[in-house]
């Protein structure tokens, strides 16, 4: 090791700090050893081990975690998802849970994981969990934390947990539903419903602490056992001396064990490195990979030393313990510290904790830790990433915990290879005296260029995508097209199957006349282009380092003709990219429900505006974050505006009166700009604002006559104090004054 890296290693521990800082370590250290107690000891009755060999797993290797990890503020404990994969292993083998045999495969398990994670070390496998999707991690989570909940639930009414997929789960609850006790599925209940109503509401409180404490109370002060509620059995105090589980297995055994662990490893490489560079990420400092994959080795190491199950960051008590400011890995060293302490003079409590108290706070942790919530958010808004996630959760529920990683991975490499093959694309044009070239689905003022197709590919070129461009080329073109060019500037590499293929494609359109142009990429791709024998596109022209430069070469200059005639284009003195058209570029279909949202935020700051004036206008209609307003733009938000102030009440009429007046100021002004216009600018405005008329008249018809008031008296005070404006602002909105009054419906 290097003095470098020594000093790396050190400055995670801040030694010189504030004792505020010391205390919220030392405070979170506590919480988490106190949250880790009911829960380590039902996930490690889940891997089949006593419930005290998980007390045990939450020293010593969360010891080793703190000292070697780069993390701050991650949990590392007994976990949900390795206990389960664990549970798994044992009964596939048959092997009776908490049993002799159990107490020795379960550490051998942590210990080949532990190899495992030496492995990913040696070979930086953290860079593969870049390619596991969120969807399938939450997924694959969601549905082991559904598949415990299933296995403990009969534990809540005082009969035995269930081994299996869902199907095997759901059979042998309906089985114990006969030897119901009430009592204590309502005290199993009731915990639940306190934790998570707590976790809602004060999110900060430790409630699996305060029930832990609360059922030992609740069997001081009740005859439980006279009720049929079991207690669990009583924890030894002290620790137990390490010992390397290497005796007793069979060469049959061992192979088998390698394949349920190499899937371990897996999912702890994966949870604990995406979960621990979520944290990094939300509070700014940098997580050194390699670091904590040898932080996760050591402490699995640690864990088959006491014979415990696998270790692996727990997402939900992380989550509890960032609530407190933790600000350093000394709060996993106090944790440790804690659990040490209780298990050497505080187990006597645990012989009066009823099992369904403990049952409710291990299905509460695992409710908390489902992404459901996740699975809301891709519903709305990525089906295609809904529907893997519920692969992922649906795998693990029927086919189990192993073939649920299986799947998974599957699932997040199938992911990137869709997303690679079908990258996004688009066709594109120009916007009439505007530079550059825009999609034309994305800008709805973009038209395409006459005998010509401009096509942008947006991800890298090989053999199983170079069929989509091809396809894409072929519906474009037509008898009229003269010139190909392909945007490439999102494509940084090429295989030989894509620059034979783009070969072809060249040969082929040049015997139809068609020029042909790859476009904006790096100069790297034509590296690859001469290397894979198609340097003839390099040396006949047919590669330009812009699009620009390939419409000169194809004869194409400026200014370029379109293929449709241009409307309600926008005049030189008003060329401005304007926040219409940068809201069609960044929210698409959604730019109609943005304005509808910004006019309501900019009216309600001018509402609670102390001081309103034209300035206090302009400085709101910042709060766009998209641009700035070119005329259409500000002429639509002040009819926003003008709509909003007519159809909602205020509670002062005399501030109506002022912010009414502030925008009418500044309509005044932008209209002082309307006789520079051309008569197609004119034109353009006419329709846009009768159009805009017409869907208030329908509305609200009374808003819409009042307003129409305002335009006729205002205009018939420009006939007298400027006339060249008046004759223009007749131009505008003769339209509107002509319309039908209210009581005459308009055709």
């Amino acid at each position: 090791m290097t003095k470098q890296s020594i000093r790396q290693w050190l400055s995670g521990f801040q030694m010189t700090r504030k004792p505020a800082d010391w205390l919220k370590d030392l405070f979170g250290g506590i919480i988490t050893a106190l949250i880790s107690i009911p829960i380590a000891m039902g996930y490690a009755q889940i891997a089949g081990l006593p419930m005290q060999y998980g007390l045990y797993g939450s020293v010593v290797p969360i010891l080793l975690f703190g000292l070697l990890t780069s993390s701050r503020d991650f949990v590392f404990g007994v976990d949900a998802a390795p206990a389960a994969l664990v549970g798994t292993a044992i009964a596939a083998l048959n092997i009776p849970a908490e049993s002799e045999r159990a107490c020795q495969i379960v550490p051998m398990i942590a210990l080949l994981s532990a190899a495992w994670l030496v492995v990913f070390f040696i070979i930086r496998a953290g860079k593969i969990v870049r390619y596991i999707s969120e969807a399938v991690m939450g997924g694959f989570v969601s549905g082991i934390c559904c598949t415990i909940i299933l296995m403990q639930i009969p534990k809540l009414f005082g009969g035995s947990s269930g081994i299996g997929e869902a199907p095997e789960l759901i059979k042998h609850l309906l089985e114990q539903l006969p030897q119901m006790n009430y009592s204590a599925l309502l005290i199993g209940l009731s915990v639940i419903a306190i934790i998570v109503l707590f976790r809602h509401i004060a999110p900060k409180i430790p409630m699996s602490v305060i029930m832990m404490a609360a059922g030992v109370l609740l069997t001081l002060w009740l005859p439980l056992k006279e009720y049929g509620i079991r207690l669990l059995p009583e924890v030894p105090a002290g620790f137990p001396p390490p010992c390397l589980p290497v005796t007793g297995i069979s060469l049959d055994e061992l192979t088998d064990l390698l394949f349920h662990s190499l899937s371990i490893a897996a999912v702890i490489l994966a949870e604990s490195l995406l979960a621990s560079k979520s944290n990094a990420a939300k509070d700014g400092y940098a997580l050194r990979p390699q670091r904590e994959i040898l932080a996760y080795a050591a402490a699995n190491f640690a864990a088959s030393l006491v014979g415990c199950c696998p270790v692996n960051g727990s997402v939900s008590r992380s989550g509890i313990v960032r609530q407190f400011g933790v600000k350093s890995q000394w709060m996993s060293v106090f944790a440790a510290l804690t659990m040490l302490i209780v298990l050497l003079f505080g187990t006597g409590f645990i012989a009066w904790l009823p099992v369904p108290v403990l049952t409710a706070i291990v299905i509460s942790a695992l409710s908390g830790a489902c992404e459901f919530q996740l699975a809301a958010h891709l519903w709305k808004t990525d089906k295609k990433e809904f529907s893997i996630f519920l692969a992922a959760f649906f795998g693990v529920l029927i086919f189990g915990t192993v073939y649920g990683v299986i799947i998974g991975i599957v699932l997040s490499f199938l992911t990137v290879i869709i997303r690679a093959v079908t990258p996004p694309r688009a066709f594109l044009g120009i916007i009439p005296e505007k530079d550059g070239f825009y999609s034309l689905t994305r800008h709805r003022e973009a038209l395409p260029l006459k005998n010509t197709v401009l096509y942008r590919f947006g991800g890298n070129l090989f053999f199983a995508n170079i069929e989509v461009l091809k396809n894409d080329l072929e519906k474009a073109v037509t008898p009229d097209t003269r010139c190909i060019i392909i945007h490439a500037g999102a494509v940084g590499s090429i295989d030989v199957t894509a620059a034979e293929e783009l070969l072809k494609l060249y040969r082929h359109y040049q015997q139809k006349g068609i020029r042909f142009y790859l476009t904006e990429h790096i100069g790297e791709v034509n590296d690859r282009l001469r290397q894979y024998g198609a340097e003839e596109l390099l040396k006949n022209g047919a590669v330009r380092m812009t699009i620009p430069l390939a419409l000169r070469d194809a004869g194409i200059r400026k200014p370029y003709i379109t293929a449709v005639k241009a409307k309600d284009t926008p005049t030189p003195q008003q060329d401005d990219r304007g926040l219409q058209a940068e809201l069609d570029w960044a929210l698409g279909e959604n730019a109609e429900s943005f304005k509808q949202t910004l006019t309501e935020e900019i009216y309600a700051a001018i509402k609670n505006d102390a001081v309103l004036s034209v300035d206090t206008i302009e400085k709101i209609e910042s709060l766009g974050r998209f641009g700035r307003l070119n005329f259409y733009d500000e002429e639509e938000l002040l009819d926003r505006l003008e709509t909003r102030l007519l159809n909602r009440a205020i509670d002062h009429p005399e501030q109506a009166e002022r912010i009414e007046a502030v925008l009418e100021e500044r309509r005044r002004l932008i209209e002082m700009r309307i006789p520079d216009m051309d008569s197609e600018a004119l034109s353009r405005i006419r329709e846009r604002r009768l159009q805009y008329a017409k869907e208030l008249y329908q509305q609200d018809p009374a808003a819409f006559e009042q307003r129409r008031r305002k335009r006729l008296a205002h205009l018939q005070q420009l006939s007298e104090s400027n006339p060249a404006l008046a004759a223009a602002y007749q131009t505008v909105y003769q339209d509107i004054l002509s319309m039908p009054h209210q009581e005459e419906p308009p055709l």
